[in-house]
């Protein structure tokens, strides 16, 4: 345990549960619909309503081998490929022999995807894969159906909801396992101010963390605040460093902030192309694969054009589809496109990369325990091994399916996990405040602009040793000023001071992470060490952080991870002392 939490006042209310969960989209959902199915009191508290988080903005669809003549194992190595070297094999063969009957179940929760002439799902292709596998709705708005159907059955087995909440921090026993957590719920919420949800299972389902940059395809209320629960719970995260910045982005100018509108991969699977101004298809011959190699070699080549031709975008050539094919296969990007004044059907449309989803997150095991007893993780905010350095298209939303249902299944049948009516352990959770907890000072609503621009330039798509340690230095000096005690007096405590606070650790740890690791592999891009570089980097980078809130890194033996449960190995800190930020000894003083 670290002892940190944010600053916040105390409690004001409590209700009790067996499990409590946080965040709204397949992977929340999916848990809190399992683990209700099997008696336990489930609550599931979200930051905004029940569909607003980011699985409604999924586009493309869900991957899985539900074709005639595709396979598990070809999906598993399609996804190994995609990982750069980094995937867990046994978690991904997880995800791709469990995917399609966890698919199945979801159509059977009420999802509707789009069917063929015959009956059959409508599959279609998208970058890295190797077979049409991809399962759609509604053309383009795949993770909208999902959202609405797991919404529908959410509503209709009445399970507890509390919307319109921030999660603040992890309650915890004197052993250091779990007992629920405090949360925020704004004006239109059940309950007014902090309160508390006390449960001896969370289940951290809170999506990702994009806002940390300028740009991104992420929601608003994507603000890592899950990763940064975690990390002052005690919690390990790991490959941080690999964020995938997806490469069709519609550009809507150079100073354009905030949330942008996704151009699906889909539309590449479907034959559209990327051209630079002249109309040359530039993908030709860079990968076998041409416009749907995997993620992480599109966004770099689409960046390596716009360096060499002095531009701020290429583009996305899909005219030759015809008015019919864009309005019936794809109308919300269609939609998006035309209300930004840009008609897709007659001209190519304008894309850059940008920030899109978090291939790291908390450390998990196969079954989502993290290494704080009681705490589980799922989805984005979680790292299961499954994408390794760079995630494969369309394999999030069936990571937050398989994953979820796991989970549900360690709860509920996992001794002390609790059942109906069971109440938590009463009289030892450390509130805030308490003895051995320290608060963690508050940035001002504003600071959230300052720490997206910082990671743009130091730690965007291209990063170097010298851009990441002037990001280091320049978030050091945010949350330097934010503890003095002259510091801003308008950070108080609310919504915007609690996420920009958020954002600064989980920038900071990521930072820390991606100035360690000295190559290029998957969505990493060093643009000092171009190379892969696999003798040396074979591995994964850990990262907690320490009671003084110092991000503190250590690196994997291989490509392997290690246990989460203290049962199954000694913790790291019990072997060896970790490796600081710069590879110092462990009593040097670290750097900031």
């Amino acid at each position: 345990m670290t002892g940190i939490r944010l600053t916040a006042p105390a409690p004001g209310w409590a209700i009790e549960a067996d499990v409590v969960v946080v965040g709204s989209g397949v992977a929340g959902l999916t848990t809190a619909l399992r683990c209700a199915a099997a008696g336990l009191a489930t609550v599931v508290v979200t930051k905004a309503r029940l569909d607003d988080g980011s699985t409604r903005w999924a586009q493309g669809g869900i991957a899985a081998a539900l074709g005639e003549g595709d396979t598990p194992e070809q999906h598993l190595d399609d996804t190994l490929v995609a990982g750069a070297g980094l995937c867990d094999e046994t978690a991904v063969r997880a995800l791709v022999t469990e995917g399609p009957d966890a698919v199945r179940r979801l159509i059977d929760t009420g999802a509707h995807f789009d069917t063929t002439d015959t009956g059959a799902i409508a599959l279609t292709r998208e970058g890295g894969h190797h077979r049409r596998r991809i399962a759609h709705a509604g053309g383009d708005a795949t993770g909208a159906e999902i959202s609405r159907a797991l919404v529908g059955a959410v509503r209709s087995a009445a399970l507890r909801t509390i919307e319109n909440a921030l999660v603040l921090d992890l309650l915890t026993d004197a052993e250091g396992r779990t007992e629920g957590v405090t949360l925020h719920v704004m004006g239109e919420g059940q309950h007014d101010g902090v309160g508390a949800v006390r449960a001896p299972a969370v289940v951290l389902a809170t999506g990702g963390m994009g806002q940390v940059f300028s740009a991104t395809t992420n929601p608003p209320v994507s603000t890592g605040d899950g990763v940064a629960l975690a990390l002052r719970a005690g919690a390990e995260v790991s490959d941080l460093e690999f964020v995938q910045f997806h490469p069709t982005v519609l550009f809507l100018g150079a100073d354009s902030e905030g949330q942008q509108p996704l151009v699906s991969e889909a539309v590449r699977g479907e034959g559209a192309h990327l051209v630079d101004a002249s109309g040359t298809r530039f993908m030709l011959g860079t990968h076998e694969l041409a416009e749907l190699a995997p993620r992480d070699i599109v966004a770099k080549a689409i960046t390596r054009q716009m360096h060499l031709q002095g531009t701020e975008h290429m583009y996305l050539d899909a005219r030759h589809f015809g008015a019919e094919m864009w309005e019936q296969r794809f109308p919300t990007i269609l939609a998006a496109c035309r209300a930004h004044g840009i008609d897709p059907v007659t001209e190519p449309i304008p894309v850059a990369p940008a920030a899109h989803y978090a291939s790291g997150g908390v450390r998990t095991d196969l079954s989502g325990r993290t290494t704080v007893p009681g705490l589980y993780a799922c989805g984005e905010v979680a790292c299961t091994g499954v994408h390794g350095a760079n995630r494969l298209a369309s394999n999030s939303l069936l990571e937050g399916l398989v994953f979820a249902e796991r989970i549900a299944a360690d709860i509920t049948g996992a001794p002390g996990a609790g059942g109906a009516g069971e109440t938590p352990r009463a009289g030892r959770v450390q509130e805030a405040g308490a003895a051995g907890t320290a608060t963690v000072p508050l940035l001002t609503a504003e600071s959230r602009t300052t720490i997206q621009r910082i990671m743009t330039r130091g730690a965007g798509v291209i990063r170097s040793a010298a851009s990441l340690a002037t990001a280091a230095e320049e978030l050091e000096a945010l949350r330097r000023a934010a503890a003095e005690e002259d510091g801003p007096k308008d950070a108080v405590p609310g919504v915007e001071a609690w996420e920009a606070t958020n954002l600064l650790l989980v920038s900071r740890v990521l930072v820390a992470a991606a100035r360690e690791r000295e190559e290029t592999r998957g969505c990493h891009w060093r643009e000092d060490f171009p190379d892969r570089d696999d003798s040396a980097w074979l591995r994964h980078l850990v990262v907690r952080v320490t009671p003084d809130r110092q991000p503190v890194v250590r690196t994997t033996d291989g490509a392997a991870f290690p246990p989460v449960r203290a049962e199954d190995a000694a913790h790291p800190a019990d072997t060896a002392p970790p490796t600081s930020l710069r590879n110092q000894p462990a009593d040097a003083p670290e750097e900031p």
